[in-house]
């Protein structure tokens, strides 16, 4: 017989389905199991960290709809991670985020000048995201060290600001967190924030309707460490860039250490102030590129053993090889596998992953980038990818090498500077010579127009 906590969540649940798409539901709200409930909270358990975030993330607002409806007002969703009994860690981060506000009370956003005392402070941290799973690869070693060296003697290196910019879903948001956390570590005096730029400009904004803009201003000029998220989000309005920029002046002047992140490097930004733009470059600037195979592996390796998931190597290597754009798709993908492999009760096959993988990129449309190709060459010839990376005059090493060049030109629109960027980091002249020599080879020698031949077959696989 069904307890009254589970009734109650199945009325939940039949809410929800008619507020999501149907493989939304099945996906992220049939795994779930009801635990508990009393007066103030009702207690559910999700598969894993990934599966309670993804939730709080893209479904809140219907948890936030369902809950109080079926289960009260004032009603706080708590969650505990499979597995983590006793761990209340998601529960505690959850409690305020899914409580529905009281009828006729508006939900304010928290804003952390209100403390009144520095011990009070709120870092707004993130303990899951650690430079322990923040995983070296070609593509973030430069952010990676520089953040380490930051987090080691923060306003004291030449990387002041440190500015962190990468497309969507490659890690600055990890990396912004296991800065923070490593200086708190090391530094406990230091008043360390991270804050999202769309979080600031509406702090700055309610500061301006209240009158209470100089209370912000130095709440913020107080910090020893600040880590803004998303600076890109700040385009185009002037005035939270003008106290920003004056923020920025007063704790740079102070020693304090600025964390910066963005969509494109600050000469690429347009709608920021000019005089704004200069000072975020002035510290180091480093980019957060698309994980390379390398990196995809070990990342997903790492996940799949903290999550206690089995894929055979051709499951593994089909994820790896059609899932490259971010590390976001990637998790997204192993919680989707271990969700259906839940409600169906079954191992994780070369159907489901490639069912749930092309729900999450276009695998048929997958355009072919300078990684992919220099990825396939190298495991054409049994290569490690950093090996292309070296300086190594080997033969077989420079072959792969002017080969991933000869075929990232042929199908890619990337200039030959680009090409030289990404495969070792050589110059426009060492790629238009690779270029020659392989093509000059492929007229002359069967055996090697063959073998090149072969790999651009693996280019279509």
């Amino acid at each position: 017989m069904k307890s009254e906590c589970q009734l109650l969540w199945d009325k939940c649940l039949s809410i929800i389905r008619d507020n999501v798409p149907e493989a939304a539901f099945k996906t992220w709200f049939q795994p779930i199991t009801p635990l508990s409930f009393d007066e103030q909270k009702v207690t559910i358990r999700v598969p894993s960290p990934f599966f309670y975030e993804y939730l709080e993330a893209n479904f809140v607002n219907v948890l936030r709809m369902a809950v109080p409806k079926v289960f009260g007002q004032g009603v706080s969703l708590n969650y505990r991670v499979m597995g983590e009994e006793g761990a209340d860690d998601a529960s505690s981060a959850a409690t305020t985020r899914a409580a529905a506000p009281r009828p006729g009370v508006s939900r304010m956003i928290q804003t952390p000048f209100t403390q009144v005392a520095p011990e009070e402070l709120d870092s707004q941290l993130n303990r899951r995201y650690t430079f322990d799973n923040f995983f070296e690869g070609v593509t973030n070693k430069l952010a990676r060290t520089a953040g380490v060296a930051v987090s080691n003697d923060p306003g004291k290196t030449t990387f002041n600001p440190l500015f962190i910019y990468g497309p969507s879903g490659v890690g600055k948001t990890h990396l912004c967190h296991a800065i923070g956390l490593r200086i708190r570590q090391m530094h406990p005096e230091k008043r360390v924030l991270y804050v999202s730029a769309h979080r600031f400009r509406i702090q700055y904004t309610d500061a301006v309707i209240k009158n209470t803009s100089n209370d912000f201003l130095n709440f913020y000029q107080s910090l020893d460490v600040l880590i803004l998220d998303d600076i890109h989000e700040l385009v185009g309005l002037n005035k939270t860039q003008m106290a920003f920029f004056h923020i920025f002046n007063n704790l740079h002047q102070l020693g304090k250490q600025l964390v910066l992140t963005a969509d494109k490097a600050p000469v690429d930004m347009q709608g920021l102030e000019e005089r704004l733009i200069t000072r975020l470059k002035w510290g180091l600037t480093a980019e957060l590129g698309r994980p390379d195979a390398e990196l995809r592996r070990t990342i997903l390796r790492n996940k799949i053993e903290a999550e206690g998931l089995v894929l055979s190597d051709e499951v593994f290597n089909y994820i790896v090889d059609h899932v490259t754009d971010n590390i976001r798709d990637l998790e997204g993908v192993l919680v989707s596998l271990m969700a259906n492999s839940l409600i169906n009760n079954s191992p994780v096959d070369m159907a489901m992953a490639q069912r749930v993988v092309g729900q999450t990129v276009r695998v048929e449309n997958k355009e072919l980038s300078i990684e992919k190709i220099q990825e396939k060459v190298c495991r054409f010839f049994n290569l490690e990818e950093s090996l292309v990376q070296t300086p190594s005059r080997k033969r077989e090493i420079v072959q792969a090498r002017q080969i991933t060049m000869f075929l990232a030109k042929k199908y890619t629109s990337a200039s030959f500077s680009r090409i030289g960027k990404v495969v070792g980091g050589k110059d426009h002249a060492t790629v238009l010579h690779a270029c020659k020599t392989v093509k000059d080879q492929m007229d002359i020698n069967k055996n090697f127009r063959s073998t090149v031949e072969a790999i651009e077959e693996t280019l279509r696989s």
